[in-house]
Order: C-alpha cells, then structure tokens, then sequence
C-alpha cells in the first residue's frame, strides 16, 4: 500500500481561512496534496478562536489544517503579492474564500490567474455566489437562517436552532472537493483548466433535500417537528427507564420487528399501524404503546436486543461517546499527526492510504522554505 496518497504530486495553493475552504484543503493534504496555505500577518482567523485550546492553539484551527505548510503573505507588500502571484502560477489547484471580486485587485482572480497558467483548477466559495448576494458576508449562520434550516430545527413551540456544527461551511468543502477532483479528472482528458464555483446557499438546499424537494416539486413548506420525522415513525428518540433511545423503523419489516422485541405482537397487524403511512398519520396513538414498553428496561439493555433483531437504534452520546463507539466498533477514529490528536480522515483506501504527517502549521512556519523555492 503505498504511503504518499492518491493525490501525491499536486500542488495545492490554499488562499481560503476559517472553516470551509481550510476543512477542504486539509482533506486533500491527508490524501498526499501538497497544501500551501497563505495567510495574512495576522494567520487565520480560526487561530484566534478559543476556548477550546491544547498547549494554547485553538483546538478549532487545529481541527482543519493538519497536512499543510504555512506561508504568511501580505499581498499590500510588492515582494509579498509577487510570491503569492507566483504560488498560483505553479500550482494545479488554488482554492479562495474571499468575497467574489476581492482578489481581482490583487491580480489574484481566475480570469488572471488562468492567463498565466491555463490548467489551474480554481475553486472559489462564497456565501451566495457571484450575482446579486455577492456583497453579502458568508456566515454559516446567516446560511442556516436564510435557506430555511433553521425552521426545521428546534421544538415545534419553541424558537428555531441552529445546527451543532456549521454544517454549511463543511457541506460546502466537500462540494468543492468534489467540483475540483471532476475538475482534474476534465483536465486529464483535456489539458484544460476550469474555475470551479461553490456557494453556501446552494449547498445548503442541496443539502435540505426531502425538505427542499418537498417544497419545490411539492408545495409543503415544512416546520420543525422537534426530533421527529415528517415521512416516517418511530424515527426519534423514545424514552427508556434510564434515558432516550433513538429508535427507528423505517419499513414496515423494521416495525414488524421492533414489536416482537417490544412483546407487542398484534401491533403491527392493526390497520392504524400496518404501514408507514398508517402509522406516520396514527404517531400521537402509537406512541404511548411503544414508550410503555420502553419503560421497563434501559437504553443499554433495549439497544443490544434491538440491534441483535435488525431494528436500527442508538443511544444519544455526547462526543466523547461518540469517538469512544468509533473506537468499539473498530474505526480507529483518532490519529495522532506530529504530537497533535485528531479525527481520521473518514475516507479509506484499499492502495493509498491517507497520510499524517505534518501538524497544523505555526503562522509562516515554512514561509523560508517556501519563498526559496517561489523565488528559485
């Protein structure tokens, strides 16, 4: 299996901060890229955003950079500007987050970029793209706001939330990830270049899917249900002796065997109940039966059982949990790069195994070396 990752070779100019653009680059460095990523005298935003911390970085920044050298570049500086022209000029991929337009000042844009090297693969994401939202900032959480996320998610009495995570700016990455591997793949056959667009808004009703599908080929406008499901049930967390376990039946074979576990035989053979459709429209009856039930025995002791019979079910963890299951069902969710613990790089690879090899970069820690070989 060989060790350098099936993107060894290319040449990664990474112009992007916080979130998106550095979650996108990192996963290419782990696949064998080599990441350059430029930033300001000032670093990376992200740098700054603590608690949490390990040894005083911010475990935010640590958690998307890995992979990668850095190189700080003032581009208001003529040496600067001339290094970082020269970077996307040798480079196969250069990825930016700047607001569209903001690089052209610099001679930074695509249409510039590309005149001097016609196979740059070129990725720009933006909060709203290029048109009328191109002024606007590209915040996750205006995205989760303004694409309707935020209405699905809460109680149904209660105010809207937003999600965990900035689910937009990571859906968004990888969207990009995907625009620049087909991009390469174009280049192969082709010799050619492309500029490849992402957006947070667009990835987001991309990533809304029933939700949006339900509203544009069907008229409903969906509100939040808490943690139910608008097309199934159960498809939520029911109450135990001893907490909640999501429990899911998404066929009608699921529920048959969820209520011979349960010691609810007739249920699934009461026409209120037969099939998803009966029993998404009868949830409000259906659900005391089940949480009856659920009351008698612990999550712990319901999930073995339920699992061993093929009815999809977990508890709710909290992170630690989580990575802890990763760890019990043989993933190996956490790898070490350089003294840093982090989250494996989720894809595998039967030949080119992802590499980790550098740890997430001090502000300009390879700017000597960088520059030497810009100016070579």
């Amino acid at each position: 299996m060989s060790e350098k990752g099936p993107l060894a070779g290319l040449v990664v100019a990474d112009f992007s901060r916080i979130l998106a653009g550095p979650y996108a680059t990192m996963l290419l460095a782990d696949l064998g890229a080599t990441v350059i990523k430029v930033e300001g005298p000032s670093g990376d935003d992200t740098r700054t955003w603590m608690p949490p911390v390990r040894d005083g970085i911010s475990t935010y920044y640590l958690g998307i950079n890995r992979n990668k050298r850095s190189i700080a570049l003032d581009l208001k500086n003529e040496a600067d500007l001339a290094d970082a022209r020269e970077l996307a000029h040798r480079a196969d991929v250069m990825i930016e987050n700047f607001r569209p337009g903001g690089l052209r000042r610099f001679g930074l844009d695509y249409d510039t970029v590309a005149a001097a090297n016609e196979k740059i693969v070129y990725a720009s994401i933006s909060g709203f793209g290029p048109g009328q939202g191109a002024s606007l900032p590209g915040y996750d959480l205006m995205v989760q706001a303004i694409s309707g996320l935020m209405s699905l998610t809460g109680d149904p009495e209660g105010s809207p939330y937003r999600a965990g995570i900035s689910v937009f700016d990571v859906m968004a990455g990888m969207h990009a990830n995907i625009g620049i591997l087909s991009a390469l793949h174009h280049r192969a056959a082709t010799g050619r270049g492309q500029h490849v667009e992402v957006n947070l808004l667009s990835s987001a009703l991309s990533g809304l899917v029933n939700h949006s599908s339900g509203f544009v080929a069907g008229g409903t406008v969906p509100f939040r249900m808490g943690n139910a499901h608008p097309s199934l049930f159960p498809y939520e967390p029911l109450p135990t002796a001893d907490g909640e376990l999501i429990v899911i039946a998404g066929n009608d074979g699921q529920f048959r065997k969820l209520c011979q576990v349960l010691d609810l035989p007739g249920l699934p053979d009461d026409p209120r109940f037969g099939r998803n459709q009966d029993r998404t429209a009868n949830r409000e009856a259906l659900r005391p039966l089940l949480v009856e039930r659920l009351a008698t025995r612990t999550k712990d002791e319901w999930f073995k059982d339920l699992i061993a019979a093929g009815v999809p079910c977990a508890p709710i963890n909290t992170i630690d949990g989580g990575v802890a299951f990763a760890e019990e069902v043989g993933l190996d969710p956490v790898v070490t790069t350089g003294g840093v613990p982090g989250i494996r790089n989720p894809i595998t690879f039967s030949e080119t195994r992802p590499r980790y090899e550098l740890p997430p970069p001090g502000l300009d820690e390879h700017g000597e070396e960088i520059r030497k070989w810009l100016r070579s």
